[in-house]
């Protein structure tokens, strides 16, 4: 059986000072809503 997360945890606000890329402001979680959003986490090792 398959277990749903959707409606179980909602993600936290953004913290403040967190550095962007592509875009000229801070977002927030409202920003967002109802827009589809990748994360892409990489590394230099």
């Amino acid at each position: 059986m398959a277990s749903s997360f959707a409606g179980k945890t909602n993600a936290p606000e953004f913290p403040v000072g967190l550095e962007w890329v592509n875009t000229d402001r801070a977002l927030t979680k409202a920003d967002l809503a109802g827009k589809i959003v990748i994360l892409d986490f990489w590394t230099y090792c």
